[in-house]
């Protein structure tokens, strides 16, 4: 097979008129790879994904073939999908304030162009979840634009269709998530064009990598949350001197440890199945 593209953490190689998505081990902040690995990052990513695949499959359509026609040495970290052509826009949905929206916010009073009330602090739950999208950059970071530039870019009824389809994608998880005591506090999703012209929902979906998860019953707004996803590898690099271009540094083992036991944790949680590697 042909590898078409090594991404931060994952590798999409070409099949014939299909593609394998394998996960890997790596893990990434501020978009730079770091050196050390996460043993079982991408399986844990893989099941994850592929169990929410299945709660919204009634929402839109998804690009998993088989989830076990792949090659041995990627059994568990890699799924055959349809070749998509991506959209360049990052769908983001938002129903807390953190993160990159939080520093918006506090900027301007708004998020992706979106005003939303005075006097919210880090972690605050937004009146209603929000569609924040941004663009999707090959080189540096991603920023925030509007929705009416996601209808200049993709058209009115694209844009509307996915715009919708994200809030949706995002209000089924966070009740699901609410019913397991955990805050889906924001997600990422990508989505593609079949060969038909079908959108179809690509990449992961409600995972550790692509959003922020918290403990319903720790969760207490104008404070930094406890945080079952990679912001411990966030808290723990910008304590560091370091200027956040390639090469990162290294992972200390007491980070990497804490980071796989909160995917693990928050996998359990929500599936309701016990991690085995």
């Amino acid at each position: 097979m042909e590898l078409v593209h090594s991404g931060k953490v994952r590798d999409v190689y070409a099949d014939g008129d299909e593609l394998i998505l394998v996960a890997s081990d790596r893990v990434s902040v501020y978009d730079v790879v770091l050196p050390t690995l996460v043993p079982d990052k991408g399986k844990i990513l893989t099941r994850l994904s592929l169990w929410w695949f299945e709660q919204l499959a009634d929402i839109v359509p998804n690009h998993i073939v088989s989830a076990t026609d792949v090659p041995d040495e990627w059994e568990g970290r890699a799924v055959r999908c349809q070749r998509l052509t991506m959209l360049p826009v990052e769908w983001i949905a938002r129903g807390y304030l953190a993160g990159l929206g939080l520093r918006e916010y506090e900027k301007n009073g708004t998020v992706s162009g979106i005003p939303l009330p005075d006097g919210l602090v880090e972690a605050s739950r937004l009146p209603e979840p929000i569609f924040t999208p941004t663009t999707k950059a090959t080189v540096g970071h991603d920023e925030f634009i509007t929705y009416d530039d996601v209808v200049d870019e993709i058209g009115a009824d694209t844009a509307a269709r996915l715009r919708d389809a994200t809030l949706e994608v995002y209000k089924r998880g966070a009740a699901l998530a609410a019913e397991r005591g955990i805050i889906i506090a924001d997600t990422k999703l990508e989505f593609g064009r079949a060969a038909d012209g079908t959108l179809v929902l690509g990449d992961e979906v409600l995972t550790s990598d692509s959003s922020r998860f918290w403990p319903a019953d720790q969760w207490r707004p104008g404070r930094a949350q406890h945080a079952l996803d990679k912001q411990v590898v966030r808290d723990w690099s910008s304590t560091l001197d370091w200027d956040r271009t390639p090469p990162g540094p290294p992972i200390p083992q007491d980070v990497v440890d804490a980071t796989r036991a909160r995917y693990i944790e928050v996998y359990e949680r929500l599936t309701g199945r016990r991690w085995e590697a």
